[in-house]
């Protein structure tokens, strides 16, 4: 059965794509009548307030139709960001080389927590150098993943 995030992320993407946007992904944090849907968009020339506002009015369209979540909640569209979200295996790849601050659902190796370099991915296998340790993590243990900004 899939998960709130993978069904939003499935109705969402081609209200999103269809604007020409990249759909980063979706977080939905349930907090009783402060719950919050984030839509994560992205495009090559950047993210601007007014590309959030098209994007807000076109997913909400959808979610008024589809009515998917049972629960008052806030809508948000964002960017990524500098500490930009990765949700899954192909936006790890892509980020191969790049820090990135994890938290897991279920610990690896004693770790439940970790900043570590993405050195490779393998299928839904993410490969990070933490220190003198390699950890392989599959995606769907993951709980959240975010680049760590580099300033250099």
């Amino acid at each position: 059965m899939a998960t709130i995030t993978e069904r939003l992320t499935e109705m969402l993407a081609p209200a999103v794509e269809a604007l020409d946007y990249e759909l980063v992904g979706v977080e939905f944090i349930r907090a009783g009548k402060h719950s919050t849907l984030r839509v994560y968009i992205d495009h090559a020339e950047g993210i601007s307030v007014d590309d959030c506002a098209r994007v807000s009015h076109q997913v909400s369209a959808v979610l008024d139709v589809e009515d998917p979540i049972n629960t008052e909640y806030n809508l948000e569209v964002s960017s990524p960001g500098m500490d930009r979200p990765l949700f899954n295996a192909a936006q790890y790849a892509q980020f191969a080389g790049e820090k990135a601050q994890v938290a897991l659902n279920v610990p690896v190796s004693g770790k439940r927590k970790f900043t570590g370099v993405i050195s490779q991915v393998a299928g839904d296998v993410v490969t990070f150098e933490v220190g003198e340790e390699t950890l392989e993590v599959d995606v769907a243990t993951i709980k959240k993943a975010n680049i760590v900004p580099n300033f250099d």
